[in-house]
């Protein structure tokens, strides 16, 4: 099973966390420039694998792309399960498949079932957050190299990928 979605980096950061001395407000800094670029990420928690691409835009060209990168790094003679979300361009009937992968939607309005979703918190939380990019080759050099650091650490995309679902009460056995 593989896990895929898109995240929007640009020069308009969202802030995050920033550890400081108690009492004190740290700086963070804040750009209205609008230059911004996209990762296509796409995990495998249970073998700790990652493909991706950075691209200008989001459309079915883009993820045509993204797709031959994924299935590349399908293990040969698998099929991969790809599990996304319902943008348009996911469904477009300009999208090219390849044989190694099917494509299973998750249900609409429901970006919590993804775990890419984390990852891209954690990306943004580490190495994509409180700064300023130069210009459109700044930000995909950074996306280029956070997305690199990620998939160096297999553990890191199996511990945020495999994660316990709690559906409802826990069950206890009465005996």
């Amino acid at each position: 099973m593989w896990w895929q979605n898109e995240a929007r980096i640009g020069q308009q950061t969202e802030l995050t966390r920033r550890w400081a001395r108690i009492g004190t407000r740290p700086s963070a800094p804040k750009d209205q420039r609008r230059a911004s670029a996209w990762i296509f990420g796409a995990i495998c928690p249970a073998e700790g694998k990652g493909a991706g691409i950075v691209m200008p835009r989001c459309n079915s060209a883009a993820m045509n792309r993204h797709l031959q990168e994924i299935a590349v790094h399908v293990a040969p003679g698998a099929q991969a399960v790809l599990i996304l979300d319902q943008a348009g361009w996911h469904h477009s009937a300009e999208l090219i498949v390849p044989d190694n992968i099917t494509l299973m939607p998750l249900p609409p309005r429901c970006p919590e079932l993804n775990p890419v979703e984390n990852l891209w918190q954690f990306m943004r939380d580490n190495w994509l957050s409180n700064r300023i990019f130069q210009n459109y080759d700044d930000i995909v050099d950074h996306c280029c190299h956070a997305w690199n650091k990620l998939v160096e650490q297999p553990y890191r995309i199996m511990s945020i990928g495999l994660r316990q679902w709690h559906m409802g009460h826990s069950q206890r056995s009465l005996v």
